[in-house]
């Protein structure tokens, strides 16, 4: 068992200890996202969990085009470039379920969400996210949590077999699923309710029923971890914050339980202080995506508006201009999340805290137009002045000969300045 597995499996009992732990969770396919988690990781001696969603990656190659096997190279070479270890990384995989088939039959979209859990753990993927709540098209609507608990033992058999068949060690499960669904909330949201201590204990005794059934009941120990709604989720243009008293009753069920943690999701935008106090409750692994791809998309437009500076033959603005055409070329990503009027919608594509335009980076005419700008910027000094002006996040630590002035270090350093709050709140304490 790898040191990134074991960190995860002892969670757990370090907050029954009083120890307060969390591991980030990085939910992203961006190359410079990775290779910034990987860093940061490496300069908190950190665990690094990278997780792949079930649209993303899986056997039929999800909207980055890999199949589990795929993404897990992707990371390792990345991992490789910048001497990151490998048994210090935790490969997870999100939401895995019918989700992307829920539109078949339920018998039909269990057995290709079967065949991807089975692809995921085969590849080595030892978090494994036990996701089969929504609907399928001859389910009822909501499907009984019963229900919900027997398909996702049918898929954690799937991960069992799969691992031993390939002589990985066997995998820590997550379940629970009273988040949004894979992509996020799809308009504002104003309240949230958060999940109350019966909810929680209603999921976890079903689920531990469930596998007792089928003769998994030690498979169970390993579920580490239970999605749970602490009150924390954004929208397209606002965050709901959250707020320490409203789950109070959650977290002093878990002391009582103490047998499992919190799994959070779409914490990404929350303050450093919300963090700090999400670890603290016992939400201790923290999922964070669309933020770090916020992040990287906000320095490549201030890059863009530099170039256009000081780069003779860039014009500014030749990137994000590039990516609308994109968008509105191929708007299958955004138009059932973006409303209202030509304006609002261009302001969504490019701006909005949902971040649906990080479908479109892995487009070749959107790596096209981004290494047009790397290019432009190559080998060109970029002012100070121009950092603080156009990327100020990055120029402390520019002028106090921190960071070097060159692009790809920039969009990493954005990166990572997403995710240094995850670090400190993750940290031991």
């Amino acid at each position: 068992m790898n040191q990134a597995l074991q960190y995860l499996l002892d969670l757990p009992t370090q907050h029954n200890k009083g120890i307060h732990a969390g591991i980030t969770s990085v939910c992203s396919a961006h190359p410079l996202v990775i290779e910034a988690a990987l860093i940061e990781a490496a300069s908190t001696n950190s665990v690094a969990l990278i997780e792949a969603t079930c649209n993303q990656v899986n056997q039929d190659g999800g909207y980055t085009g890999m199949k589990p096997q795929d993404f897990k190279n992707f990371v390792l070479k990345i991992a490789a470039k910048v001497n990151f270890p490998a048994d210090k990384i935790l490969f997870g995989g999100d939401h895995l379920g019918p989700n992307p088939w829920r539109h078949m039959d339920a018998e039909v979209a269990m057995e290709k969400a079967t065949i991807m859990t089975a692809a995921y753990a085969a590849a080595g993927f030892s978090k494994i996210h036990l996701d089969a709540s929504m609907s399928c098209a001859d389910d009822p609507n909501p499907l009984p949590p019963a229900t919900i608990a027997a398909r996702a033992v049918e898929l954690a058999g799937a991960a069992e077999a799969a691992a031993r068949q390939n002589s990985h060690p066997s995998p820590a499960y997550i379940i629970g699923t009273e988040v949004p669904v894979p992509g996020g909330a799809s308009e504002e949201l104003d309240v949230l309710e958060v999940t109350t201590p019966t909810s929680a204990a209603e999921t976890l005794s079903l689920h531990k029923i469930a596998f007792a059934k089928v003769g998994l009941g030690e498979v169970f120990e390993r579920a580490v971890g239970l999605v749970v709604q602490p009150g924390v989720e954004f929208g397209h243009a606002n965050v709901i914050h959250f707020d320490i008293a409203g789950s109070q009753q959650l977290t002093d069920w878990r002391i009582k339980t103490s047998s499992i943690l919190f799994e959070a999701h779409s914490t990404d935008y929350q303050t450093s202080e919300a963090l700090a106090g999400l670890v603290d409750g016992g939400f201790a692994i923290l999922k964070v995506g669309p933020g770090l791809t916020f992040a990287l998309r906000e320095a490549y437009y201030g890059l863009d508006l530099i170039a256009g500076i000081i780069c003779d033959g860039y014009e500014a603005g030749r990137l994000p201009a590039k990516m609308e055409q994109i968008m509105l070329k191929q708007p299958q990503y955004w138009q059932d999340y973006y409303h209202g009027s030509a304006g609002e919608q261009y302001l969504q594509r490019h701006y909005s805290y949902s971040d649906r335009i990080r479908y479109y980076w892995t487009n070749k005419a959107a790596q096209q137009a981004v290494d047009e700008l790397f290019d432009a910027l190559n080998g060109v000094e970029i002012a100070e002045t121009l950092i603080s002006q156009y990327l100020p996040r990055q120029y402390a630590q520019v002028a106090q000969g921190q960071l070097p002035a060159t692009a790809t270090e920039l969009v990493i350093a954005a990166v990572r300045a997403a995710l240094t709050p995850y670090s400190k709140a993750c940290s031991v304490t």
